[in-house]
């Protein structure tokens, strides 16, 4: 697992909370004092719960299971969709549509929607179209990428949610619990840590903090699906055999070695 410092996190920003007058007194125990009417977050207690936090996404992808990253503020969105493509895992970075989750029957026939306008524009379709037509479809399809992209590709409910502030992402946050899915998330000192299954009490509005959580969570992912067992059966698949031509040969089309003969019994002298 690779670890985030307590340097990192100081150089990140992490331990900045918001006003003081702001505060939900269940912030109380992560909190370390208050510096000019700002309170201070105790990265002494960030540390332990996001190194929790991590290992539990880890040990998801190594399960091929699936965690979806939401992140919507203006801050995230860019942090979010790059680490969620890098370690392959789907994101809502832009607005999270009311009933993604507990209405994902009807998002995923928007999805197919989506699919069809892409395919339709690679095949021809578009071509045999009017141009006022044409451009009334790629409008709908760039509305639906836009809102719908980072998960067209999820086939089924995540396994979890990791989130960039829930009071942001209250909307998402409920509909993972009204569904039992788990949520990880960054949660400032303005907020309730216990509306959430894996607090990181720290900054959720500074860009490099929110990068650093972010990174950390895909290069989480990215050890957990290496350490699948699945992952070691594809390596062992990787080998590639050649013919004396240096071809590689088809698994299907590879010869089994042929028998060795018995050796003759020598004839008896007439």
């Amino acid at each position: 697992m690779s670890q985030v410092t307590m340097r990192q996190m100081l150089e990140a920003g992490v331990h900045f909370g918001h006003q003081t007058r702001y505060w939900n007194p269940k912030m109380g125990p992560y909190i370390f004092g208050a510096r000019g009417k700002i309170h201070i977050i105790n990265l002494e207690k960030t540390l332990p719960l996001f190194q929790d936090a991590m290992n539990f996404v880890s040990g998801i992808a190594q399960k091929r299971g699936s965690i979806l990253f939401v992140g919507t503020k203006r801050s995230a969105r860019e942090a979010i969709k790059e680490e969620a493509i890098r370690c392959g895992m789907p994101y809502m970075s832009m607005r999270w549509l009311g009933g993604t989750l507990t209405n994902f029957a009807t998002v995923k026939k928007s999805v197919a929607r989506l699919k069809e306008l892409e395919a339709a524009e690679t095949d021809g379709t578009f071509e045999k179209l009017v141009k006022h037509e044409v451009l009334g479809l790629r409008r709908e399809r760039d509305k639906l990428e836009a809102s719908l992209g980072g998960i067209k590709d999820m086939g089924r409910l995540p396994d979890a949610l990791f989130v960039i502030d829930i009071g942001h992402e209250n909307i998402a946050v409920q509909e993972a619990k009204k569904l039992g899915i788990p949520v990880i998330a960054v949660v400032d000192t303005n907020y309730d840590p216990n509306l959430v299954d894996y607090a990181i009490p720290g900054n959720d509005d500074a860009i490099r903090a929110v990068q650093l959580y972010v990174r950390a969570a895909a290069d989480a992912v990215l050890e957990g699906k290496a350490a699948s067992p699945q992952a070691h059966v594809a390596a062992d698949d990787d080998f590639v055999e050649l013919d004396g031509e240096g071809n590689p040969v088809a698994k299907e089309d590879k010869k089994p070695a042929p028998r060795a003969r018995a050796p003759r019994a020598p004839r008896a002298a007439k």
